[in-house]
């Protein structure tokens, strides 16, 4: 069974690139990717100051992950994003709706105070099952 987006009648709609459940079948590699920063290969932070560039760089850290892992963003079945400021949603779910395609993966999104440095406004995990080729 491929990933599938699960919906309800009974759950309002989502709002943003996400859907309430996924399924997929576990045949595959689980592959646990840890909280991406706006940090680039070179040490360096994309986007001080900019959520719509931190949001493009976390998931662009996102998708190198999965693919060291063989795998692609479609087989991201789940994302917890992290934020300074909740009233980025918009912007960082238009970054998102570049990256993701339905079905869409499950997520949270919670606002947190601090990260690991003052210069981040946002961190993404994610869970991935890459098909065995």
């Amino acid at each position: 069974m491929p990933k599938v987006q699960i919906s309800s009648p009974k759950l309002r709609q989502p709002n943003g690139v996400f859907s309430h459940a996924t399924a997929i079948e576990a045949t595959g590699r689980f592959v646990f990717i840890s909280g991406m920063t706006a940090r680039r290969p070179d040490g360096s932070i994309a986007g001080i100051g900019d959520i719509t560039e931190q949001t493009r760089q976390v998931c662009e850290n996102v998708k190198a992950a999965v693919e060291a892992a063989d795998g692609t963003l479609d087989d991201v079945c789940r994302v917890d994003v992290y934020v300074r400021n909740m009233e980025h949603f918009e912007a960082i779910h238009k970054v998102r709706a570049q990256y993701f395609s339905p079905p869409l993966p499950a997520s949270t999104m919670v606002e947190v105070t601090k990260m690991t440095s003052p210069d981040y406004l946002i961190e993404i995990s994610a869970i991935a099952v890459v098909p065995v080729k």
